[in-house]
């Protein structure tokens, strides 16, 4: 059985990371993507070669991230500026049916790719637009990266203890998020045009998606008009919600929502029974009144141990709901992570054998793959101008000539 989104075509038109890892979802669940770059320059995430002082560099001239955003592609180079370069998007429109951009608002029209251009050649091409605020509003012209995403969505006030100045947090996630809301609503607008016939235009921000993941914090203040408080690790008012750092300075994570129904036996497990006939912290109120006196002790108890330790006896001890607090260099070596393929192995023809984020949704009977590197730059202009476009070699070599591709 095909991979669910195998025979749509998508025509990425999008730099950085929000735009190209919302086409690698698609790509990875079989859609054929080919990502469109700018035949000067090229897609700017080519050329980010360091990150916070790490080398992001591969061997042959590939990079990390650009690797990481743009896996499962087919790749073409034009100059949009000039007519015939235009003309070549207006022929693979015709035969697409998603074309995703990310530029700032006004680039697209300033270059005949807007919606409005691009639906006169398929009355049912599928229009997504990536944006920092959205498309409506005083700021919807601002440009926008990841780390704006971050600020102005409230997220940088929420993680960390109170005493903390804002904190941001690595690896894009404000791009990530919202890349997984603009897959998530090309995916609504397929359903939307296999049931009614129709494409349309959409619209995702690194605002609304962030909004949208901040979702209990957001409805908390709009339904009750306060803010979730950041609270100190040393002042949880559930200690059995609560991470502790183990002798060999490894964390565990505990998460006992309902904390009566496990103090006895977890106090039985960590060596203390005397504490589950403490009257100050008989129930979930007593401890909440006293957390302050009992966390420290939990911290005594938990440092007498390493994590690998601890985490044995929790599991022969009880039903206890806990976990380490892992790095990221912890998860490919993580079982739950390899088992079900969220890390998996990879031949790239080029790199050889690595290890790769593998797809999180698992489909029963179409599941996405891994297919295709990155592509070099331009590395496919060719045999998607002969093999989709229609273009004859002899017109392949004018475009040449001419400096279109």
């Amino acid at each position: 059985m095909p991979a669910p989104l195998e025979g749509i075509r998508v025509l990425d038109w999008t730099i950085w990371q929000q735009g190209p890892v919302a086409s690698v979802m698609l790509a990875d669940m079989g859609a054929e993507v080919i990502k469109i770059e700018e035949r000067g320059s090229g897609d700017p995430g080519r050329g980010l070669t360091r990150s916070r002082g790490i080398s992001l560099e591969l061997p042959q001239g590939r990079g990390a991230y650009f690797e990481s955003n743009n896996r499962n592609k087919k790749g073409i180079a034009l100059d949009l500026k000039k007519e015939k370069g235009r003309e070549i998007i207006y022929r693979l429109v015709e035969k697409s049916d998603i074309f995703v951009q990310n530029f700032r608002q006004g680039v697209a029209e300033r270059l005949g790719m807007d919606y409005k251009s691009l639906v006169k050649h398929n009355p049912k091409l599928i229009y997504a637009n990536a944006s920092g605020y959205g498309p409506k509003g005083p700021d919807s012209a601002e440009p926008s990266f990841d780390y704006l995403g971050l600020a102005r969505s409230g997220i940088m006030n929420i993680v960390g203890e109170p005493d903390m100045p804002p904190l941001g947090m690595v690896g894009g996630i404000a791009d990530q998020t919202g890349a997984i809301m603009l897959a998530y609503g090309i995916s609504m607008a397929l359903i939307a045009r296999e049931r009614f016939g129709a494409g349309q235009e959409l619209d995702v921000s690194h605002l609304g998606s962030m909004i949208w993941l901040e979702g209990l914090n957001v409805s908390t203040f709009l339904l009750v008009g306060k803010e979730l408080p950041r609270h100190k690790r040393s002042e949880a008012l559930n200690p059995l919600w609560n991470h502790y750092r183990c002798k060999d300075s490894r964390w565990i994570a505990l998460a006992h929502l309902q904390p009566d129904r496990y103090w006895a036996d977890f106090c039985a497990a960590m060596g203390s029974p005397e504490l589950a006939s403490d009257p100050r912290f008989a129930d979930m109120n007593d401890r909440e009144k006293n957390h302050k006196e009992l966390i420290p002790i939990l911290d005594a108890i938990f440092s007498r141990r390493p994590l690998a330790e601890w985490m044995k006896i929790l599991e022969e001890k009880g039903d206890f709901i806990y976990c380490p607090v892992q790095r990221v260099s912890d998860l490919p070596s993580d079982p739950q992570a390899v088992e079900n393929k969220y890390i998996q192995g990879y031949r790239h023809p080029v790199l050889g054998d690595i290890r790769v984020t593998g797809i999180p949704v698992a489909l029963s009977e179409t599941p996405g793959s891994i297919r295709l590197p990155a592509p070099a730059f331009g590395e496919h202009t060719e045999e998607v101008l002969t093999m989709v476009a229609g273009y004859s070699w002899e017109e392949i070599a004018a475009l040449k000539e001419e400096g279109v591709i």
